[in-house]
């Protein structure tokens, strides 16, 4: 199996993800405060939403990428 068809299959299975999930999540630290021996610090939870094109087009460049890997190879 050559590059281009793991490429391809790598974006097909991150367009459906993406259609499946529409986006992700995480959290991340901010505002560390040191006092003394007291420590503060804010969690913020940050939302990444996946738009249904792109979803559509990955699994579209994947499906590309394996038609055009297979006649060459």
């Amino acid at each position: 199996m050559n590059a281009a068809k793991v490429v391809g299959i790598l974006f097909i299975v991150g367009g459906v993800l993406g259609l499946a999930y529409g986006g992700f999540s995480y959290t991340k630290e901010t505002h560390d405060v040191k006092i003394g021996p007291v420590e503060l610090s804010v969690q913020e939870k940050e939302t990444i939403n996946v738009p249904v094109w792109a979803g559509v087009g990955s699994i579209v460049l994947g499906g590309l990428l394996l038609a055009f890997a297979s006649k060459k190879g």
